[in-house]
């Protein structure tokens, strides 16, 4: 298990809120990342949009199909999508800063539904939220299963532990649960 991280300068740094700003920022970083030996991705964020962090994350994921190793970095915060970006990297390859902490809750949504007009027309609307709602549970029991990927945690257990209340981690409690590898 790797316990070290191969360097403190990273090769690609994002901080802000996760939006399609980061996701613009991450590509021009990352066409400009070195080609050849470890990269090292550091992250702060409050969170932000929970598909831009998927995004990210996926392209984190391909890279790493390529053969690219990829170290993650968090530094003071990760919150929300945040995670959900720091889930693209293998447990062994997450670390994270002293005063790190890590914010782990159930996808949110904001909507009002005006019914207006034929029953028929009413239900549908309601259905697409339903929809939406079913989509985007199942996405969350995708995500919390891969931030446990090599964890001491199951998706269930994380799953339980937001049903509660959002979940705030310090980085020494990150490295109990197993979610990363070490504190720097």
């Amino acid at each position: 298990m790797t316990t070290s991280i191969p360097s403190l300068s990273p090769d690609i740094r994002l901080f802000g809120n996760v939006n399609e700003l980061m996701l613009s920022e991450f590509f021009r970083q990352q066409s400009e990342a070195k080609t050849n030996g470890p990269i090292v991705f550091e992250l702060s964020t409050s969170g932000g949009d929970a598909e831009v962090g998927r995004r990210i994350a996926e392209e984190l994921r391909l890279w790493q199909l390529e053969g690219r190793d990829i170290y993650f970095l968090g530094k003071t915060y990760v919150y929300s999508a945040g995670v959900t970006i720091m889930s693209a990297i293998p447990k062994a390859r997450r670390f994270l800063t002293r005063d790190c902490e890590l914010l782990i809750h159930e996808r949110k949504m904001t909507a009002s539904i005006t019914l207006d007009g034929a029953l028929r027309s009413c239900r549908a609307k309601v259905n697409d939220v339903l929809a939406e709602i079913e989509s985007g549970q199942r996405l969350q029991s995708e995500g919390f299963a891969k931030l446990a990927e090599g964890t001491s945690l199951t998706a269930q257990q994380i799953e339980q532990q937001v049903l509660d209340k959002d979940w705030y981690l310090t980085a020494p409690e990150a490295v109990d649960r197993a979610l990363v590898a070490a504190v720097i």
